[in-house]
């Protein structure tokens, strides 16, 4: 007989929330049902869509008591239609064993969402519960497993390892902890692990004194060893005194303003700029109303127009219509030098051909799931196709690198223009060109100013990162070379661009909104105790669900704070655009990413930068050096070593 599966509970009306722009579904919020199932293999959380269900719903059910038993079917016994392929993706099945924490969120539109985060670093979507049953599910899953909330983070629930805890106890009846009522206790309470490992520090001094003769006779280190790991297999054998506990010194930066963001720029107000001429007024009072609320959707391509360069600033009417002329013009005579390379000449021409090549590939894969680009014989694909070829003939140099599709996408469905979308790509391309050279000399400053942000703005996540293999911040990096466009959807992320090119609060404000991303994922990270891996695998999970709004407010205010700080060291203020960059730096003291003395942040000396300690590909602990030459509007005119050289985005 078939084993059943036991369901202790069951709860409909839970809904995964997306972005119907960003995807082939029309609804935004996608219904399922939650269960908690014991199988043969264990206990088991799954979500399942509403399609997934309808063949199981008039299923005979054995009860027995309040549980219910149903048989333990093959998903794919039941008859997929499109819609059902979808929503597959979404469906959410795993081993409670493997839970490492969760996330829960009080109602904020009426209802609570959860989070699930597993062991190796997967995140799940978020399960809104419209009509409550959170908590029962959650009181239910804590029969299974011990859970602890974070004393960092109110909404973040730890998973407790067992085997911890039993080591935990017998740590404590061995009495190693003189000081029971004391701060030994209270760290113990809140790092269990650490302060067990603090009094196993104890048991290796006293099997050092206990074995080492009190006379002058010193018995030989290999020795000893041989004596103390015979006993106690693994045990490291420390010579320190008695250490304590690290103690990782923070910044002590002024208080965090709180900030807010405002309504977007309207029709109304922005016509209300220009004067009889057609020329703008008060261009810094507009940068500012998009800094704060973004630009209403029915205006926006009109106003990327000016903050890309279409446009100049201070031009007239009668000057645009000349501006626009003569770009059509110079659009059409590009995009005819290599239309008109007959096959024959292009069968000799190696570099057209690849690039050729690349570009059509990376066309058939780019934002297909938006309605835009939709299609097999979508049309608005060709103009995707044709702006990059052409933008290969504009900027030889560069030519065209993978990630560069990622940018034009949300450009061209904006403008909805072929001419006006190759020449906002132009500039939008000026901002971050450098991030597609081949020495990657641009990427490796811009993670490495990360970093050195991290020292002053939260030393101990930086330590913990740096501990785990990840201090190089490599984990940033699509973050970086195509500015956030896979962590947030489609209409975020044509708000987030328009922020981002007012160039305030800073040029950098991409990097700061980074720190403010790691600051509201440090304690998923720091307390599940997550690896290399596991970092890697959380930060790309966390994409599409990262709340825009909230961390523009936590970047600004992340960005004030630190420029309010008295002891930035001048690394850190030319970041923030504080002060002008030094010419006469060393390539090493222009590289960012300086490892900062926590001493000396605390005492407010001089700083002087070291270059950070990387792993290179063969695993050999190296120092990186980088000439810091990138200005705020790059010339996109140096020459890669390889053209079309692909970049390597995770995925």
């Amino acid at each position: 007989m078939a084993f059943q599966n036991q369901v202790i509970f069951a709860k409909d009306s839970v809904y995964i929330h997306i972005n119907a722009q960003d995807t082939k579904d029309k609804e935004t919020h996608i219904a399922g049902q939650v269960f908690l199932l014991h199988k043969s293999e264990g206990n088991f959380i799954e979500w399942k869509a509403e399609e997934f269900l309808t063949d199981t719903q008039n299923e005979e059910w054995d009860i027995v008591g309040p549980v219910g038993y149903r048989s333990d079917r093959d998903a794919d016994s039941v008859t997929v239609n499109p819609k059902m392929e979808s929503r597959r993706k979404y469906n959410i099945s795993f081993n409670i064993l493997d839970l490492k924490s969760y996330k829960r969120h009080k109602p904020t539109h009426g209802w609570a969402y959860v989070v699930f985060i597993l062991k190796d670093g997967t995140t799940f979507q978020a399960l809104h519960f419209h009509n409550g049953g959170s908590k029962i599910l959650l009181k239910e899953l804590a029969n299974f497993i011990n859970i602890h909330r974070s004393l960092n983070d109110p909404h973040l629930f730890i998973v407790s390892d067992d085997n911890l805890e039993m080591l935990s106890r017998s740590i404590s009846e061995l009495a190693l902890f003189t000081d029971t009522s004391g701060a030994y206790v209270q760290k113990f309470v809140k790092d269990p692990y650490t302060t067990t490992m603090g009094g196993f520090s104890k048991v290796t001094h006293f099997l050092r004194d206990a074995l080492m003769p009190q006379d002058n006779f010193v018995r030989p280190q290999y020795e000893m060893a041989e004596i103390l790991h015979e006993d106690i297999p693994g045990m490291e054998i420390s010579q320190m005194d008695e250490p304590g506990f690290e103690m990782i010194t923070k910044t002590k930066l002024p208080p965090r303003p709180t900030v807010k963001r405002s309504d977007p720029l309207t029709a109304q107000q922005w016509n209300s700029f220009f004067d009889a001429d057609g020329k703008m007024n008060k261009v810094e009072e507009v940068k500012e109303i998009i800094f704060r609320g973004g630009v209403d959707p029915s205006i926006r391509g009109e106003v990327w127009k000016f903050l890309l360069g279409f446009y100049d600033w201070d031009s007239t009417s009668k000057h645009r219509q000349d501006q626009r002329k003569m770009k059509v013009d110079d659009y059409f005579r590009m995009k005819l030098q290599w239309k008109t390379i007959s096959a024959e000449q292009e069968r000799r021409f190696t570099l057209l051909k690849d690039r050729r090549s690349l570009i059509d590939k990376d066309v058939f894969r780019t934002d297909r799931t938006h309605k835009f680009f939709s299609g097999d014989k979508n049309h608005n694909l060709q103009f995707l196709f044709d702006i990059l070829m052409t933008y290969g003939v504009y900027n030889f140099d560069l030519g065209y690198v993978q990630g560069m599709s990622d940018i034009l996408s949300p450009i061209l469905v904006v403008m909805e223009n072929e001419v006006e979308a190759f020449w906002c790509f132009v500039g939008a391309m000026e901002r971050i060109c450098h991030n597609f050279e081949m020495d990657q000399k641009g990427m490796k400053l811009q993670l490495s100013q990360i970093h050195m942000l991290m020292q002053v703005f939260d030393p101990e996540l930086c330590a913990y990162l740096e501990s785990h293999d990840s201090g190089n911040f490599y984990f940033c990096f699509r973050w970086i070379l195509i500015l956030f466009k896979r962590e947030f959807n489609f209409g975020d992320i044509q708000r987030l661009w328009e922020v981002l090119w007012t160039d305030r609060p800073c040029k950098n404000f991409h990097l700061i909104i980074s720190l403010a991303i790691l600051d509201t994922e440090k304690s998923t990270l720091m307390e599940n105790k997550f690896g290399f891996t596991e970092i890697l695998k959380h930060i790309n999970d966390i994409s599409l669900s990262i709340a825009l709004e909230e961390t523009l407010c936590k970047a600004e205010g992340i960005c004030l704070q630190l420029k309010q700080y008295k002891k930035l060291p001048k690394g850190v203020k030319e970041i923030l655009g504080l002060v002008p960059l030094s010419s006469s730096l060393s390539v090493e003291n222009n590289l960012s990413a300086a490892s900062i003395s926590q001493q000396q942040l605390k005492s407010g000396s001089e700083v002087t930068l070291v270059p950070p300690t990387v792993r290179n590909a063969a695993g050999k602990l190296s120092n990186v050096s980088i000439n810091n030459s990138i200005s705020s509007q790059p010339t996109c005119n140096r020459r890669p070593t390889h053209i079309d050289q692909e970049v390597n985005i995770m995925t």
